[in-house]
């Protein structure tokens, strides 16, 4: 993994408040539990069963039953519980996630987001991106600024299936740092040695830039 997609997943670790209750999803925000201080007081969960997630582990040294939503080995922490489908699905749709970090196919300046289907190529299907995109707290996306050809992800409306409408709140990038608001993207930071017009070019729709000197993740 490139060590701007390192410095994405390490910025958005610090999106994590004590105490949470936490959902990360499939791809670039699984990785985030391994930018957590050690011992510090969240919860994490993944809608297969499990609240209290700890670092990932080597196949090596893996119990081969115990994996994350995405399918990644996993470890456990003190006080962990493991529960069936239903109880955690229960869990997340009666809004007891404090925050959700999701991968995205596409963001809308509206926030829609868009993460399960692109037309013509195999979906394992939405899996439970619809309920963590509706019913969690805050809504965070991790995704790379650009696909693999250039097109930018971050659009003024999404053109792929939605998973949920205007759910989205902040989008951390391997580029920046951008939050959804009723006006639009704003540019909260960039990443180091990126400049807001790059930012800028970058994105598939009207970016708004602060008059002032943003920070640099």
């Amino acid at each position: 993994m490139s060590s701007a997609k390192e410095r994405m997943i390490a910025r958005a670790a610090r999106e994590i408040a004590p105490g949470m209750v936490v959902n990360l999803g499939i791809g670039l925000p699984t990785r985030v539990v391994n930018h957590l201080p050690a011992d510090f007081p969240v919860c994490l969960h993944t809608e297969n069963g499990l609240a209290g997630i700890g670092p990932a582990v080597p196949p090596e040294q893996a119990d081969r039953n115990l994996i994350d939503a995405g399918g990644g080995y996993v470890s456990t922490v003190p006080g962990s519980a493991f529960f069936d489908s239903a109880t955690s699905f229960a869990m997340v749709r009666s809004g007891r996630l404090d925050l959700t970090m999701l991968g995205a196919f596409e963001v809308g300046a509206n926030g829609d987001l868009a993460n399960w289907k692109i037309p013509g190529k195999f979906s394992p299907g939405a899996g439970g991106g619809i309920e963590l995109a509706q019913k969690a707290r805050r809504v965070v996306v991790l995704t790379t600024h650009t696909d693999r050809a250039g097109n930018p992800k971050l659009k003024s409306e999404c053109a792929l299936p939605l998973t949920a409408r205007g759910c989205v709140a902040r989008v951390f990038t391997d580029l920046a740092v951008i939050d959804v608001s009723p006006q639009g993207f704003v540019l909260a930071e960039t990443a180091k040695g990126v400049s807001a017009a790059e930012v800028a070019e970058a994105t598939g729709a009207p970016l708004i830039r602060p008059d002032t000197d943003l920070p640099a993740f």
